[in-house]
């Protein structure tokens, strides 16, 4: 049986990417950056932290 761990959404507007992240654990949150790799570094990071203290 699948389960959603979570829902990512990127966006971009303007010169600024935006990431929408919401979780059971973390709830919403919302990053933003002119930078695409920074938003994915800060995601990745987030999302590791929360489901490895999860486990």
């Amino acid at each position: 049986m699948e389960e959603t761990l979570c829902n990512v959404e990127f966006l971009k507007s303007n010169a600024t990417y935006v990431a929408r992240v919401q979780s059971d654990l973390g709830g919403l949150r919302e990053y933003r950056s002119s930078s695409l790799e920074e938003v994915l570094e800060q995601v990745i990071i987030d999302l590791q932290e929360e489901f490895e203290t999860a486990g």
